[in-house]
């Protein structure tokens, strides 16, 4: 199936890997680029030197296109776009806003551009720096995630700009592939069906606690940093969000010191990474430390197994998922999905 997204990446299918921290390593990466989507490496939780690592071993498992996934907002972006461009990374994939400097960068390297936006306003902004796609994510997302729903963000957004849009939120089989191109997008991103397959590293006591969940078992919540997050309810959030601001305190700082020692970074780099966060936002202190060092939470649960320490993001589509195919699996059965919903439809007419 080709789209505006298969041409600009060079991928077979209209599928992307999203870059979910502690998740998207090299094997899972490696294996969706193999599936024919786009694979997309989380970079954020990674030191500078394993960064590199990293995507020498994801360009030794596979020869098909992927991408790299950074925070446009860290200290060291700048060093991870080198990086990027000197291992001669396909795409750059961003969870903030990248500046004009950067996609100005990037796109003079032959680097393709795709950030992640929630909202319509962001879209065009990107969009008029010259970013060459973007992936817009709606309400039903894991994460960090807005409150509009996919169905009415992603018509807006394809009616806004005039660049490939690939859908997320709320995908993870054939027929929303059709749907989401017949709203105009381009192709369809996807986190969490992606962490529940055989290729995941994820610990399989994690993967089992995803599969057990309902719809009504992953929850919105600001409690781990102040922004509205999409996760498994769990006992962890449920202490959260019943915490005093003394005791979340102690707890951030807790966090902070294992994520500074892990990350190399300093803590004063820790922290104004925490207050870009709360650029424009009411956060306490905890919530500050906690913004910065949300991915040791994660870790907890990705890479440790730790359900009752660690926070699972989750889109809803958790509720729906009852299986662990392989990448190669999952893809081939989306692709054959979505062209026997489309030869219904045309049978149909």
């Amino acid at each position: 199936m080709e789209t505006a997204l298969t041409r600009l990446v060079g991928v077979r299918h209209p599928i992307v890997q999203t870059g979910m921290g502690w998740v998207a390593g090299p094997r899972l990466v490696s294996a969706a680029a193999n599936a024919g989507a786009l694979g997309i490496l989380a970079s954020a939780t990674m030191p500078l030197d394993r960064l590199r690592e990293a995507i020498r071993e994801v360009a030794s498992r596979t020869d098909a296109p992927f991408g790299v996934n950074l925070r446009a907002d860290a200290a060291d972006a700048g060093d991870r776009v080198r990086i990027m461009i000197e291992e001669g990374v396909r795409v750059a994939s961003f969870a903030l806003a990248p500046s004009p400097e950067l996609i100005t960068e990037l796109k003079e390297a032959g680097v393709v551009v795709i950030p992640s936006v929630g909202a319509r306003r962001h879209a065009e902004k990107v969009a008029a720096w010259g970013a060459d796609a973007v992936i817009v994510q709606g309400g039903e997302g894991g994460g960090h995630t807005g409150e509009v729903a996919t169905t009415v963000l992603l018509p807006q957004v394809v009616d806004a700009v005039r660049i490939p849009v690939v859908a997320a939120g709320g995908f993870f089989d054939g027929r929303g592939l059709v749907a989401a191109l017949a709203y105009g997008a381009a192709g369809v991103a996807m986190g969490t069906r992606f962490l529940l397959t055989s290729d995941s590293t994820v610990p399989d006591a994690v993967k089992e606690r995803y599969l057990a969940a309902t719809v009504k078992d992953v929850t919105v919540t600001r409690a781990v940093d102040g922004l509205p997050h999409r996760m498994l309810r769990t006992d962890l959030v449920a202490s959260l969000e019943s915490s005093s601001r003394a005791r979340a305190l102690v707890h951030a700082v807790r966090r902070a010191a294992g994520f500074r020692k892990l990350s190399g970074l300093t803590w004063r780099q820790l922290v104004r990474d925490g207050l870009t966060l709360r650029h424009g936002k009411d956060l306490t202190w905890s919530q500050i430390l906690l913004a910065a060092n949300t991915p040791m939470l994660l870790k907890s649960a990705m890479v440790d197994g730790r359900t009752d320490l660690g926070v699972m993001a989750s889109g809803q589509v958790a509720g729906v998922i009852d299986d662990l195919p392989s990448c190669a699996e999952l893809v081939e059965r989306i692709m054959k999905e979505a062209d026997d919903v489309r030869a219904r439809l045309t049978a149909s007419r």
